[in-house]
């Protein structure tokens, strides 16, 4: 049987909920996914602590916690590529990462081989 949208954005979301949980030690407070023609779009909301909250309020604090973060994040992309992969069955071209310091927001977008909403049953 073939999933929903609905339900390979839902099944995404958890996987990277315990995969935040399992490599980074926490997780955010909420991720919500999208699929958009051959992207997975994925935010996450509350991904910084207090205390790195903190640490952006200096202009050369927000850089270093945006490149440390960036760099814990990618660190991990084959475990996330995998993700992908086993729940849609595509393989990830690309990965594009950004994190708002201001809002404490990631987002991830996956850039796959092919147009996997077409694939999808609604």
């Amino acid at each position: 049987m073939k999933m929903t949208k609905g339900r390979y954005e839902s099944e995404i979301s958890k996987a990277i909920t315990q995969w935040e949980k399992d490599f980074l030690g926490r997780g955010s407070l909420s991720v919500k996914t999208d699929i958009l023609r051959d992207m997975i779009i994925v935010s996450l909301h509350g991904v910084l602590t207090q205390a790195e909250y903190k640490v952006c309020e200096t202009n050369e604090g927000l850089l270093t916690i945006k490149k440390t973060r960036s760099k814990l994040v990618e660190s991990g992309i084959e475990a996330l590529d995998e993700i992908v992969l086993s729940i849609t069955g595509e393989k990830v071209k690309s990965f594009h990462t950004d994190l708002s310091s201001r809002t404490g927001e990631r987002i991830i977008i996956f850039k796959l081989h092919n147009d996997l909403e077409k694939q999808i049953i609604e």
